[in-house]
């Protein structure tokens, strides 16, 4: 287990609002480069990636969906020669987008056989041996994938040869699609390891699921802690009061009941800027008594109307 006394351990940085121009992330916009251009693009990925070594995370997320985030992180690695930093990315999802900020579809979806090796090659490519763990992007109850022993069989390879596998959840009925995906196995081996869900102040209603599998030995990872700015940029009010009594913003604390979550191994952030992460960072500082906590899971809402919600944010 990562250490609790050294919580930016915990900490990971996701690159989906870095790696191309346009993203749902509320209050992205404003703070990105007035050019979004690929160079403009990388050249904030760099300063990004810089300023969370700084301070001490060494896990980074990305996806091949995330337009050139993989060939960004790719670059940095390679000129900056760390050696230290746990990579994990996805696959499932094509960015179509090309480059575009206004589009009717920035990624297309599809779990294949064709598209995993397609992909996973893509990958390779980029990040040869870098990649720590391969994850299923989106997997949900209702996936191909779950009936195709093909696809089963090529990822249980890529377990074999040592890349840890596993996936990521969105929506309504992301306990379901875990509690599926636990009972894969190939080869008398379960064939995923971690998962990666949205879990946040607003939707926690994965947690539940989450505990029981960390406590079954999974890696867990919690992405979309800040609702996607909703909860830095428009917080309840309730939510606004305990960060003003600790000092800090909104999204600090978000990320801060993120970490409260014994079962959490890691918490993603997913900062537009620099100064976007060190306002994260000062999650670091602060300590949630227990009225708190009972305040902050007090305002949970409903999962349908939360995802109906998310799926209307617009990409910009």
């Amino acid at each position: 287990m990562i250490p609790a006394q050294n919580p930016v351990q915990r900490l990971g940085l996701g690159l989906a609002a870095l790696g191309r121009p346009a993203y749902i992330n509320v209050g992205r916009a404003d703070v990105l480069p007035q050019q979004r251009t690929a160079q403009a693009m990388k050249e904030r990925t760099r300063s990004v990636l810089d300023a969370a070594y700084a301070h001490g995370i060494r896990w980074v997320d990305t996806a091949r969906s995330y337009g050139s985030a993989e060939q960004f992180l790719a670059d940095w690695l390679g000129e900056r020669g760390h050696e230290d930093v746990t990579v994990s990315s996805k696959w499932g999802y094509a960015y179509v987008a090309e480059w575009r900020i206004e589009t009717e579809v920035h990624e297309v979806k599809e779990h294949s056989l064709e598209r995993l090796r397609t992909q996973w090659a893509e990958t390779r490519t980029l990040l040869g041996d870098r990649i720590d763990l391969y994850q299923v992007h989106s997997l949900t109850g209702d996936s191909p994938l779950f009936e195709d022993l093909e696809l089963q069989h090529e990822l249980a390879r890529i377990r074999d040869a040592g890349v840890r596998l596993g996936f990521s959840t969105s929506g309504a009925a992301q306990p379901e699609a875990i509690e599926r995906a636990w009972e894969l196995e190939i080869g008398g081996t379960q064939l995923f390891s971690a998962v990666q869900s949205t879990w946040n102040t607003a939707e926690p209603s994965v947690g539940r699921t989450l505990n029981e599998v960390h406590t079954g030995g999974w890696r867990v990872l919690l992405k979309e802690t800040m609702a996607n700015g909703r909860l830095a940029l428009k917080p309840p009010d309730e939510f606004a009061a305990i960060a003003s009594r600790h000092g800090v913003g909104p999204d600090a604390i978000a990320v801060a009941h993120a970490l409260a979550q014994p079962w959490a191994d890691v918490v993603l952030l997913g900062p537009a800027s620099v100064e976007q992460l060190e306002t994260n960072l000062a999650a670091l500082r602060v300590e949630l008594d227990d009225h708190d906590l009972a305040t902050l899971k007090s305002l949970a809402t409903d999962a349908a109307t939360y995802w109906g919600e998310r799926s209307q944010l617009p990409w910009h």
